[in-house]
């Protein structure tokens, strides 16, 4: 079977090039997105289309994380630990002028946007942010389709000493990174 390259456009930013089998002309090859396969743009101020799509994933953002705040302290405690006190409407008490920086990379189905939010409830010296990523789709017509939440960032580092380190709320300092999870 034949590969032909396509370029597929996308309102948010630069094409991207995707394989198409030539006997199947219309149907892209599927591919995984990953920090390997996109280039994700520099961290920085968000704009408005990034406010746009933070809007549109705000309410599903506020309910994911506090599902994910009552999970993870009944079973894994220390990813949450920095907010285990904090009620929950101080830990949702974040809007779009909490959005402090962006990343975005384009794909060949999509725009995926990292985005970094300060939890006003907390001091800005010590854990205070979380990380989430939303991706925007195209419709049948190539238009930006809804924005949708794909995950808030939760981590497991492995120590120097072996031991490990889990989180989900983070530091000013700490990079807005690609992540899966």
């Amino acid at each position: 079977m034949g590969l032909l390259l396509r370029r597929a456009k996308h309102k948010f930013g630069d094409s991207d090039w995707c394989q198409i089998p030539t006997e199947l002309s219309l149907r892209c090859i599927s591919y995984k997105a990953s920090a390997d396969t996109v280039d994700l743009s520099p961290p920085h101020a968000p704009k408005e289309e990034s406010l746009k799509v933070f809007s549109e994933v705000e309410s599903d953002l506020k309910k994911t994380l506090l599902h994910l705040k009552h999970t993870y302290l009944k079973h894994e405690p220390e990813y949450f630990a920095a907010v285990q006190d904090l009620p929950d409407a101080d830990l949702t008490s974040f809007t779009s002028s909490d959005l402090e920086a962006v990343r975005v990379a384009n794909s060949a189905y999509g725009i995926h946007l990292f985005g970094k939010v300060r939890i006003p409830a907390l001091p800005d010296s010590g854990p205070a942010y979380i990380h989430f990523r939303a991706f925007v789709g195209g419709d049948e017509d190539g238009e930006p389709a809804r924005a949708t939440l794909h995950s808030i960032h939760t981590e497991e580092k492995e120590e120097p000493d072996g031991g490990r380190k889990y989180r989900a709320i983070f530091n000013k300092d700490d990079a807005l990174e690609w992540f899966d999870t």
